[in-house]
């Protein structure tokens, strides 16, 4: 008898239970062998797994919201401006300002408004859900169409991370830690002839943090909203500081040393130390860096001017899938007291 066949058809032969791992006719579907007939039945391999629903993500991390305010809100700008104002007395006669008898004339109040300009950029990112690959998806009670945007969100909250800390050299923007304008320090070798602070005592760690903040302070001629109140370091020194006892006999770290004994504790004020990984090598002959600033919107901050959010979505005919475009505007980085942040080189 001639066997059937057709263009895309398969003869699997014909089950035969009576002979052990052979096959019909010599070729097609293995049939089951004696072992599989003494355990009582068959399975496929998906029906005896327990299938976790947990779908695990890339590990990453980005910490920019810590570190920065940022104001929401501004539309499809081009540029951010913000307004400062210095003042001056100027004229007069004598001591200026002290006016003595019989002196005919005044020192004039005088004022000079600046404004500062700061650019902005749009982020895109576009996603394709193929028809059949989201069909596939939902069959197995998955959404391709979130699982992708949950890819976007972190795409973005990423290029978030560098344009915050090192601005886009692209762009010719600059972040929290290479402002051109911020003074650049590098810390005072400890008794050991080292600037790094793992080879330094808790005592000279701690006088590295106060001449920092007291710096600062000096520079914004000790204004009293002035006073630094956050401190960035790379993850090496924090996890030192964090673990490492003042003493052998001590059961205080070295961090519990610093935020109970530094100067802008001491003077009334607040005062966060924490890590970024954007600290690491950001100094000058790629060492590590130390940030101190002010933690402040008046001082330091940015502008998210069109959260991320979808623009448009539409049907693709010719690919048989849908797609999604996304934006963002975003400006840059705003240092708006230049004089309350500075970096510290060498730690």
């Amino acid at each position: 008898m001639n066997q059937f066949q057709n263009i895309g058809t398969f003869d699997a032969g014909v089950f035969t239970p009576g002979l052990s791992g052979g096959t019909a006719g010599g070729a097609g579907v293995p049939t089951m062998d004696a072992a599989g007939i003494a355990s009582g039945g068959a399975f496929l391999v998906s029906e005896l797994e327990k299938r976790d629903p947990l779908l695990r993500k890339p590990l990453t991390s980005y910490t920019y919201p810590r570190d920065i305010n940022i104001n929401t809100g501004g539309g499809w700008v081009d540029y951010v401006s913000a307004m400062s104002v210095a003042y001056g007395i100027t004229g007069g006669s004598g001591s200026g300002a002290v006016h003595a008898g019989g002196a005919n004339g005044i020192p004039l109040v005088s004022a000079n408004v600046d404004k500062g300009i700061y650019k902005a950029h749009v982020f895109a990112a576009a996603l394709r859900v193929m028809f059949v690959d989201m069909q596939k998806a939902n069959f197995v009670g998955r959404s391709l169409d979130q699982m992708l945007t949950d890819g976007l969100r972190t795409a973005y909250d990423k290029h978030m991370d560098q344009h915050v800390y090192m601005g886009l050299e692209e762009y010719g923007t600059t972040g929290l830690l290479n402002d051109p304008d911020a003074a650049e320090t590098v810390v005072a070798n400890g008794a050991k002839g080292s600037a790094k602070w793992a080879d330094k005592t808790p005592e000279e760690i701690l006088a590295d943090v106060n001449a920092a903040l007291m710096a600062n302070w000096a520079a914004a001629e000790y204004d009293e909203t002035a006073m630094p109140n956050h401190i960035l370091l790379p993850y090496e020194q924090y996890s030192d500081i964090l673990t490492r006892k003042v003493t052998e006999l001590a059961t205080e770290t070295i961090l519990d040393f610093l935020m109970k004994n530094n100067a802008a504790v001491k003077n009334g004020g607040p005062l966060y130390i924490g890590p970024t990984r954007w600290c690491k090598g950001a100094g000058t002959g790629k060492t590590d860096r130390m940030a101190v600033y002010v933690h402040n919107p008046r001082f330091l901050s940015m502008d998210e001017l069109v959260p991320l959010n979808r623009i448009m979505s539409s049907p693709n005919v010719t690919n048989v899938c849908y797609d999604t475009a996304y934006m963002a505007n975003i400006s840059q980085v705003q240092v708006l007291y230049p004089q309350c942040i500075a970096y510290y080189d060498g730690i």
